[in-house]
């Protein structure tokens, strides 16, 4: 295999793309290509030896995922709780005296509108 030159034509991992592409050297450091440039999208970037990026994961973001999935999971001693131990609900204080017709009929009066 010929040693590259500037000009040629390379394949590279794209950072614009998120592809392996053809590239053209732009640059060179000694018999290796520094800089790239992507023939479909024409960005410049450093030669990455056709190498995708490690995938950026915050430890920071999953860490509070977990603690949020592990409060939401139901306890094994909440779930064995006895029915008796939950109050009934005719001790609650209901909060109008009203039918289910007369709560789905709203309240006839005058409405504070914002003049403008």
């Amino acid at each position: 295999m010929r040693e590259v030159r500037l000009g040629d034509v390379i394949d590279d991992f794209c950072v614009k793309c998120k592809r392996i592409m053809n590239h053209s050297v732009v640059s060179m450091v000694g018999p290796d290509p520094a800089k790239v440039r992507c023939r479909t999208c024409y960005n410049d970037h450093d030669y990455r030896h056709e190498q995708a990026p490690p995938p950026k994961v915050d430890n920071r973001k999953a860490a509070l995922f977990n603690e949020v999935l592990s409060k939401l999971q139901p306890d094994a001693t909440s779930a064995a709780a006895p029915a008796e131990a939950v109050a009934p609900a005719e001790d609650t204080a209901p909060a109008e005296a009203t039918t289910p017709a007369e709560a789905a009929v709203p309240a006839k009066g005058k409405t504070k509108t914002k003049k403008k």
